[in-house]
């Protein structure tokens, strides 16, 4: 949640944090699935620590060289990548039983997968929000932005409407394929 929160205040910022995540993650999958069979059981959780957050500062020097304002814009929640959820989750239950090649393949796959939704939830907060993207006013006049939106509170509203609308697009999907099963058995 934290970078739902803090880091999709606007398109760019969701996208860019979205895309630093998918680095530590193609990274760290590949490098925990060379290693997997030389680090001890013991042991792992620490090694993979080290392994990631060696990549987030990787990460963040590089977005502290070549792209300062986004770099500015995320601040302290880059290194908080070190201890996102779906970065430990995919060391443990996937790269650290696979090969190097489907590792990096699901660490692409999760990390964009992170990076559409953390960039639709920006994209949705900052058109409501301030009525701009990508810096852009796109109101033409026609309504008041909500500046309620790029709030923290407004991170939740919007994920939250997301996902009953991604959840009522999967219902209505459901339903459609019963029927049709139901109709071909008639």
């Amino acid at each position: 949640m934290c970078p739902t929160l803090a880091t999709t205040t606007s398109f760019i910022n969701g996208i860019g944090m979205g895309l630093a995540a998918t680095a530590v993650l193609i990274c760290s999958n590949f490098l925990i699935s060379l290693l997997r069979k030389f680090i001890p059981s013991p042991v792992r959780i620490a090694a993979y620590i080290i392994i990631i957050s060696g990549f987030v500062t990787a990460v963040e020097l590089f977005m502290k060289a070549y792209v300062f304002s986004l770099y500015q814009s995320l601040g302290l929640f880059i290194p908080l990548i070190v201890v996102n959820c779906i970065i430990f989750a995919r060391a443990e239950a996937f790269a650290s039983k696979n090969s190097p090649l489907p590792s990096v393949a699901d660490g692409l796959a999760t990390g964009l997968g992170f990076t559409g939704a953390l960039g639709i939830i920006g994209f949705v907060r900052e058109l409501i929000g301030t009525g701009k993207i990508l810096g852009h006013d796109i109101t033409f006049g026609v309504y008041e932005p909500a500046f309620f939106f790029v709030l923290p509170a407004g991170a939740f509203i919007t994920l939250g409407f997301i996902i009953a609308g991604v959840r009522r697009i999967s219902d209505v999907i459901a339903e459609r394929k019963l029927r049709a099963k139901e109709d071909k058995n008639k």
